[in-house]
């Protein structure tokens, strides 16, 4: 029986940029009358001198033939060629960027409306025929372009981490944009990097670099000296770096003195005088009526340096503000400035007859969300390019340290609603995750074919894709138990106090009963208090959620629910025979989500024990409650442990970009020992104080 080796950490960096799967090819497969069949030596012809771009297509090709089909592949003349490669501007509607045309006659003729489509078709081909596992193809002409461009991700192999071997597998997946964080030229929050060599680099796959802005913003756009301090940034930037294709500006890192009365004018992180909060939101909070006056400097600056810079002004961090002035915003940015609005942040959602929300990215909430909703159509009105940030590179903070979000049904949700804005208002360009990254995986494939024309019937490409990774013989069992974890993910509480707490790191995260403990970061790690280990009882404001006596008991039994569902599905899995490595990886990961699961009602169980001793008054039902607590948390130490083997099992569980490594065994253990202490110290002294 196939089992899965012991991991060391990064260990799953050699499977992402290891992409063809040797003997893939089935040979009892032959080929239908409808199908061409690749010879066993495939005589290829270019028409012209190619770039890098179709260069390093064709070679991907190559060795995917020699590896996954058995075929070797010879360069020949057009006369004699099995396979033609052509540029070609006459393609009719898929006369685009990327767009491209296959015609599968006597031979195979490529055409591409430019060398990013020529390389694409090859991608594509690949895919194919993994799904047919031979090196046939229907009989035919076969067109595709993007539906969205750019497709914009970050780095899933490390934070702001671009080898080759990544870079190839962004492009075999269909994206065509990597984003960089920026604090100055040639310098991210981790350090050191060369922009230009990533942007060079990136380039000879067919992939653009945007650069996400993390700078300081410190002068208002009227102060006498704001040209020249924003000349020394943003002017610089661009002067040194003219390859970035575009400047993300997201409120939260760019915030900069407003002089809007709605706001604080001190810095989210201490927006306070005299240590008393100002009781106002801080700028990068807010949609200031200065925005657009900043945003024409930043454009007179940049522009200066390169023209068709893509300035995409991102209104995440203004969700919950009133729409009136969300929308009067929109209405004076800008000509030229292209407005991103997160897919489904803000929405109010119930548990039970409570209020919640979603605090930050989710699948939960499929979306489009009122704020996505009210700034979609007012771009519409202003014919404003529109983004958003939708997170279909398969991953949200519903679980903080997993690769992906294996509920496929709920992301095709999530493309169907997405095309209806690209339909109704526009929607050309997306993000598709933050600082986790883009993990290869069926999920990144699946929205690949989704995001392109012509349209395919989504059943029909969901079956195509689980086919191509798990074999076909399984797929129906395989949807049957991705169903019940979409399903599951509907109970999903996407609050601060989860996505913040248990469910950012999983089985990890301690149980504080008297200390409140901090995780324990790796030094080089980017975000080190990403995650609250106190757990989070504050009353929201805007008045966004129930008060948390009263929520949290309900978000318990919702949990339970997930819970539930989502060990059906697990047990759907389960019992295939015959599982692919894949398969196994699957399985794998959603054992260590139940368990993260059952760690977030853990925390939420504990919450609601420490509230009900304080309040007590009799002596008894206090002595049961701590006794209650005390097998709450043995109970978690069993949980915990018996995570360990599936983290050892695939490194990339336990892991994240920006937090680096919080959810592996060594944080287990960690958590395990901060558990024993609760036991020994404190659960000790609050049983001797209960009675006394």
């Amino acid at each position: 029986m196939l089992q899965l080796p012991k991991e060391e950490r990064y260990d799953f960096r050699k499977r992402i940029i290891n992409p063809h799967v040797p003997d893939l090819r089935d040979q009892a497969l032959a080929p239908q009358a409808d199908e061409y069949a690749l010879p066993e030596c495939v005589k290829i012809y270019g028409e012209k001198e190619f770039g890098i771009v179709v260069q390093h297509a064709a070679e991907d090709f190559r060795q995917f033939l020699s590896i996954s089909m058995g075929i070797s592949v010879q360069e020949t003349c057009r006369e004699d060629a099995d396979i033609v490669l052509q540029i070609s501007k006459d393609l009719g509607e898929y006369s685009t960027y990327k767009g491209y045309q296959v015609h599968v006659g006597e031979q195979i003729l490529i055409t591409g409306y430019d060398e990013r489509g020529l390389a694409q078709a090859l991608y594509n081909l690949e895919d194919i025929m993994v799904y047919r596992r031979a090196p046939y193809l229907k009989k035919g002409d076969h067109y595709w372009k993007p539906m969205y461009a750019p497709m914009m991700i970050h780095s899933g192999y490390g934070f702001d981490q671009y080898p080759d071997e990544y870079l190839r597998e962004v492009a075999r997946n269909g994206r065509d944009t990597i984003m960089i964080f920026v604090k100055d030229v040639n310098k991210t929050p981790h350090g050191f990097l060369d922009f230009n060599d990533v942007i060079q680099r990136a380039a000879k796959y067919g992939i653009d670099v945007y650069a996400y802005s993390n700078m300081h913003s410190e002068r208002h756009p009227s102060d006498p000296d704001a040209e020249a301090h924003y000349e020394a940034s943003y002017g610089r930037l661009f002067a040194e770096c003219p390859g970035f294709k575009g400047l993300i500006l997201c409120g939260e890192s760019v915030e900069f003195p407003s002089k809007d009365p709605h706001v604080s004018n001190l810095h989210y992180y201490n927006n306070r005088i005299d240590g008393i909060p100002t009781g106002k939101p801080s700028p990068g909070w807010f949609p200031c009526y200065d925005y657009p006056e900043w945003l024409r400097l930043l454009q007179k600056i940049i522009y200066r340096h390169k023209q068709d810079v893509d300035i995409v002004f991102w209104s995440y961090n203004w969700c919950r503000a009133p729409e009136e002035d969300r929308v009067k915003l929109i209405e004076n940015l800008p000509e030229g400035i292209t407005l991103q609005a997160t897919f489904e942040m803000g929405e109010g959602i119930l548990t039970g007859d409570l209020q919640n929300y979603c605090a930050d990215y989710t699948l939960s909430f499929t979306g489009p969300g009122k704020y996505f909703t009210s700034e979609a159509i007012a771009a519409k009105k202003r014919n404003i390019k529109l983004y958003s940030m939708t997170n279909t590179a398969g991953m949200t903070w519903d679980f903080g340290v997993v690769p992906y979000e294996p509920m496929a049904q709920s992301w095709q949700k999530r493309y169907k609603e997405m095309e209806k804005a690209h339909d109704q208002w526009g929607l050309s360009g997306i993000m598709e995750c933050h600082h986790y990254g883009m993990y290869p995986s069926f999920i990144t494939k699946l929205s690949k074919w989704t995001f392109s024309e012509p349209r395919i019937p989504y059943d029909q490409l969901l079956e195509g894709v689980l086919a191509s990774e798990y074999g076909a013989k399984h797929v129906k069992t395989i949807e049957k138990g991705l169903a019940l974890w979409s399903e599951a993910l509907t109970w999903y509480i996407p609050s601060d106090a989860d996505q913040y707490g248990a469910f950012r790191v999983g089985p990890s995260y301690p149980l504080c009963v008297n200390v409140t403990i901090g995780m324990q970061p790796a030094p080089e790690a980017v975000c080190k208090g990403i995650c609250y280990t106190g757990y989070i009882d504050n009353v929201q404001s805007p008045n966004t959620a129930s008060f948390p006596s009263l929520r949290v008991p309900e978000e318990i039994k919702s949990l339970e629910k997930m819970k539930e569902l989502f060990a059906q599905g697990l047990a759907v899995l389960e019992e295939i025979p015959d599982k692919n490595e894949k398969l196994l990886y699957l399985i794998n990961q959603g054992h260590f989500m139940l368990h993260a699961i059952i760690t977030g009602i853990h925390a939420k169980q504990l919450y609601c024990l420490k509230c009900n001793a304080k309040a007590t008054r009799d002596r008894q039902q206090l002595i049961q409650i701590v006794d209650d607590i005390e097998a709450l948390i043995k109970e978690e130490i069993q949980n915990a442990e018996s995570t360990i083997p599936y983290v050892n099992r695939d490194s990339r569980l336990g892991y994240e970009p920006s937090m680096e490594y919080l959810g592996d065994e060594w944080h287990i253990r960690w958590k395990l020992r901060h558990a024993e202490y609760v036991l020994n110290t404190e659960i000790a002294d609050w049983k001797a104080a209960a009675r006394l």
